[in-house]
């Protein structure tokens, strides 16, 4: 049965990687959300701002990636917490 699933594409989608919980930085949420990449895990997240009733959000993905997913949440918030000194509402437009 194994050959006839292989044969015919029966293979399943690979798991998807749980995102981080999120975390309040000087009034946003970021979200970390790494994800598998070749047997590494990419540095990738959301942040998120309610600005005048709007919730924006500033998806990012970086080039780092890491050999465990906790060290690419860790990573992740990071470079979000960086994003957000640097560049502020910015980021937005």
């Amino acid at each position: 049965m194994s050959f006839l699933k292989s044969l015919f594409g029966g293979r399943s989608a690979p798991a998807e990687t749980p995102q981080g919980e999120p975390v309040e930085y000087k009034g946003y949420v970021i979200r970390p959300a790494p994800f598998q990449n070749g047997g590494q895990y990419q540095t990738a997240g959301t942040i998120e701002k309610n600005i005048d009733g709007v919730r924006k959000e500033h998806r990012f993905i970086r080039a780092d990636s890491h050999a465990s997913l906790d060290d690419a949440k860790t990573f992740s918030l990071s470079k979000a917490r960086q994003i957000v000194d640097l560049q502020g509402d910015r980021m937005f437009d």
